[in-house]
């Protein structure tokens, strides 16, 4: 096979902007649900109290991160067989068909228990979506990354990640103040399943124009089948990124996303006050990640994925006891953040760590499988599990056990090696 020519750098960069806006797109409506669901609720439930409910749309939430093992294994065999870029397209064409649905699905008081079923189908479809759209995410910027700065770019799949997550918290922001609360619970939860509906068709043509990836092009057609028996071949690779994803990512969804429910129904903040804090420190958070990325660049992976344990199995206990007891802004606002900025040594090099783990033709399989498992398992169920042990008068359990979690992939991180250094990317 004739050697690929490499990418200049511009259409380098083109690419990756091009691979990180089709990721944006994709968690904003991934976290559109997440930020909403205090106002559709009431919706796709029948009437109850306000724990209950929530609940029922944590459940639903879980669901669909019990999908995403089924997306990590389809569509990450999809890429390895038929590249990156095309994987990505029909990532986020489902997750357009997903948020288009609960758009337009009526509510529990029109067609009955027909509303929560649709809901969780359409949770189904982008829990396939998103499972599938991190690994091929993970190992696009990756691949097109040069060794020097590969941290630094990869780190960019968090940002969009977060933005996408800033951006639905900025249209909650923007529909409180627009709409009554009476018009937010009846209809205007719809508006923005609609706009991330929109917006993935527009990523679906935006990824269509970007290169694929070189280390793809370059696979021989031979290697590209049997992916699952050797994905097997790699068993110690496969247990480490379930394990390093662990703790990861509960200390993420405990901090990034569940804490604004945290502090309205424990701490007993309001909605408005509760979305601004999420929102201010999503956007510092967010800033973080290249900076920790291009560290890892300088200092290797496994150093910053020990800060994240050390610290993280340490300040959890202490962090959550303090936020459950304030309802001063600023106090809130240091400690989340000193949350977040522990996180972002775990977040900004996931999923190059991982991607540098596997050769080329199992690469988005065997990023995609084993981190979609641990995912669905604990960071899909942290909700639940946190709602479920404040109903059962047991709430301070929850943050032991976040600890024990991070604990465990601390272990990991200590005995890995530091895939910067014994990466299995070739140079694009």
């Amino acid at each position: 096979m004739a050697p690929v020519p490499a990418l200049d750098s511009k259409r380098r960069l083109a690419s990756i902007i091009g691979g990180t806006i089709g990721n944006l797109v994709e968690w904003y409506d991934w976290f559109v649900y997440a930020a909403f669901s205090l106002y559709f609720a009431k919706a796709f439930f029948p009437a109850g109290d306000q724990t209950a409910q929530l609940l029922n749309t944590a459940a639903v939430f879980a669901v669909g991160f019990l999908m995403r093992p089924f997306g990590g294994w389809l569509l990450g065999w999809y890429a390895d067989k038929y590249g990156r870029k095309t994987a990505l397209t029909v990532a986020v064409m489902m997750m357009c068909g997903g948020s288009l649905l609960i758009a337009i699905t009526p509510g529990y008081a029109t067609i009955g228990v027909l509303a929560p079923i649709l809901l969780v189908f359409a949770r189904m479809i982008q829990g396939l979506s998103v499972g599938g759209e991190y690994g091929a995410g993970a190992t696009y910027l990756s691949e097109m990354a040069t060794a020097d700065r590969r941290g630094y770019y990869a780190s960019f799949q968090y940002v969009t990640l977060i933005m996408g997550q800033l951006i639905a918290l900025g249209v909650l922001i923007v529909l409180q103040h627009a709409l009554t609360d009476a018009q937010l619970h009846a209809w205007g939860w719809r508006v923005p399943f609609f706009l991330g509906a929109l917006c993935a068709v527009i990523a679906f043509y935006i990824i269509k124009g970007i290169d694929e990836t070189s280390s793809f092009t370059a696979l021989s057609e031979r290697k590209r089948h049997g992916l699952m028996r050797q994905l097997a071949a790699h068993p110690r690779a496969v247990l480490t990124v379930v394990g390093l994803t662990i703790g990861g990512t509960i200390s993420y969804y405990t901090f990034a996303i569940y804490i604004q429910k945290f502090l309205v129904n424990t701490s007993g903040w309001t909605k408005n006050d509760a979305t601004v804090l999420s929102a201010t420190t999503l956007f510092f958070y967010m800033l973080l990640q290249p900076l920790f990325g291009l560290l890892s660049d300088k200092v290797g992976r496994r150093p910053l994925l020990i800060t994240f344990g050390a610290l993280g199995a340490i300040m959890t206990v202490p962090f959550m006891t303090i936020l459950s007891h304030t309802t001063d802004f600023t106090t809130a606002f240091i400690v989340t953040m000193a949350a977040l900025t522990v996180i972002s040594c775990y977040t900004s090099i996931a999923g190059v760590v991982k991607a540098e783990m596997f050769p080329t033709e199992i690469r988005t399989l065997g990023v995609g499988l084993p981190y979609a498992v641990a995912v669905s398992v604990f960071g899909g169920t942290v909700e639940y599990v946190a709602l479920s042990l404040k109903e059962g008068g047991h709430e301070s359990w929850f943050s032991w056990y976040v600890t024990v979690c991070v604990a465990i992939s601390l272990a990991v991180y200590a005995t890995m090696p530091d895939t910067k250094r014994h990466s299995a990317i070739k140079e694009a």
